[in-house]
């Protein structure tokens, strides 16, 4: 068995379907599902079993799932201190959604960065929480900074709980905090429909008996700052980007009741590079200050 092989055998293991399993490989189906079955024929047992159009870990499959996370964890342990042993930058890639990448750049990274300054940091930037979740699962970052709650799968770190409010142009005559009644009818961009964001706020609304008039539909972040600059609607947006909107011209006003979400810091289910787990320390440290 070689690396390759355990890496196919974990990606099975967490995704559930081959399809999605190779999507993540980026590889064909067919291939990994050849792949799987030679491999299952090499050590004389069934890993998966097929259930529906997905497949299921057998008994001595979830062995072997075990011990191939743990050889591939002790890989990039190996990796990590290579690089931290070389004169090269070792590099730390972060997804982060658009509305929490200011606050990471802002406020993490500085601290993080000025105690290890042989580290680069790339954030992948991500459409929204299911983007974070799927660049940690394709190994496309090492970390995620999102907004719970996540799949089980992914271990989460919360940090801090971030508050939502309102944003709007200047001149609405709105009292602050804005009661939540005050949202029927107001005029607000959104999330795209269908997007797990989207879905959290129309259920806000349905709790709250409210039904705003919306006026853009976007996953962009320009978008909605764009269409509340303009006049066109208000947003609901995170606390930590009130100073940002503040510099716009904007007024951020809270809601009634409050309403707020955990920010956390999540990776997958094995041992974190070094320089992911120094990361981690600091942002931890920081949230608790």
């Amino acid at each position: 068995m070689n690396l390759q092989q355990l890496r196919y055998v974990v990606a099975t293991a967490e995704h559930r379907t081959m399809t999605d399993a190779a999507r993540s490989l980026y590889i064909a189906q067919p291939a990994l599902s050849r792949a799987i079955r030679d491999l299952e024929r090499e050590l004389g047992m069934t890993l998966f079993a097929r259930s529906g159009r997905g497949v299921v870990v057998t008994a001595q499959g979830r062995r072997v799932v075990k011990l191939a996370r743990e050889a591939l964890d002790a890989v990039h342990e190996i990796e990590s201190l290579s690089n931290h042993g070389s004169t090269g930058e070792a590099e730390l890639r972060i997804a982060a959604t658009p509305s929490l990448e200011p606050g990471l750049a802002g406020r993490l990274l500085p601290a993080y960065t000025a105690e290890h300054p042989g580290v680069r940091v790339h954030i992948v930037r991500c459409d929204g929480r299911d983007a974070v979740v799927n660049a940690i699962r394709d190994q496309r970052a090492d970390l995620g900074l999102t907004d719970l709650p996540v799949p089980t799968d992914l271990i989460t770190h919360p940090l801090e709980r971030q508050e939502i409010v309102l944003i709007s142009p200047p001149g609405l005559e709105l009292p602050n905090p804005v009661p939540m009644s005050k949202l029927d009818g107001m005029r607000l961009a959104l999330p795209a429909r269908g997007s797990v964001r989207r879905r959290e706020l129309d259920a806000m609304f349905g709790k709250y008996a409210v039904s705003p008039v919306v006026v853009l539909e976007t996953d962009e972040r320009n978008g909605w700052l764009n269409a509340v600059r303009t006049g066109q609607a208000s947003l609901l947006w995170y606390r930590g980007m009130a100073e940002q909107a503040g510099r716009a011209g904007l007024v951020v006003r809270s809601l009634e009741p409050a309403v707020r979400r955990v920010i956390a810091v999540v990776h997958a289910r094995r041992r974190l590079p070094l320089i992911a787990q120094d990361f981690l320390a600091a942002a931890e440290k920081g949230s608790a200050a």
